[in-house]
């Protein structure tokens, strides 16, 4: 399947779209904000567009077209405030929805954050992530897509392992951005993770079996 990587310039954004560009069954399209990054990314030979997620659901649904799937990873990032965490964690999110609805794309995965649909366990330092997080997962479940809702622990930037633990509620832990990146991958075409959502830590399992045990 082709597959929109919305987020493409994000740190686990970039191990996704490195992935699929070397997979055997998948193509990717990278959605970047700025030129350069469209430009870097073509010197390898990697289909961008560029589309900004506050702009409109339409110049998103222009750089989905002709996707099979989309893989949003974008995030506001840490420096900025709750309005620009609002804006793209939240409201971005839901515009790419909208975008995959308008042109018939079904598979949506999202990355989105440890714990974040039980409200007692956010951060208080980041709540107003946590809340944007909750709230585009909530509407993602809602919606007629055929969802994977990925909740990493802490990001590590480390070599990956391949061995993660998955579940419904996880007590703690972190993983390398290589294995979130690797469990998106393979999660795009495993049925078992169809209408699923779940948090994702470094453990002792492949990924491939702990997601057909999710």
């Amino acid at each position: 399947m082709e597959v929109l990587v919305i987020g493409a310039n994000g740190k686990v954004g970039q191990q996704v779209v490195n992935m699929l560009h070397a997979h055997e069954q998948h193509t990717v399209r990278a959605m970047v904000r700025k030129q350069e990054q469209l430009e870097a990314l073509q010197k390898k030979g990697i289909e961008a567009v560029l589309a900004d997620l506050e702009g409109t659901v339409d110049e998103i649904a222009e750089a989905a077209k002709g996707c099979d799937a989309i893989v949003f990873s974008a995030g506001s990032g840490g420096h900025t405030g709750a309005d620009k965490t609002l804006l793209v964690d939240l409201d971005g999110a839901v515009k790419a929805m909208e975008a995959a609805e308008k042109v018939g794309i079904k598979r949506f995965i999202m990355v989105s954050s440890f714990q974040a649909h039980n409200r007692e366990n956010w951060p208080e330092n980041i709540k107003p992530y946590y809340v944007a997080k909750h709230y585009a997962d909530r509407m993602l479940m809602n919606s007629g897509l055929n969802y994977t809702i990925i909740r990493p622990g802490y990001l590590l930037n480390e070599k990956g392992t391949g061995l993660v633990t998955t579940a419904d509620n996880l007590n703690g832990g972190s993983i390398p951005r290589e294995d979130v990146a690797r469990t998106i991958v393979q999660s795009l075409d495993e049925p078992n993770t169809y209408k699923k959502a779940f948090d994702l830590t470094s453990g002792d399992t492949e990924i491939a079996e702990a997601l057909k045990s999710l």
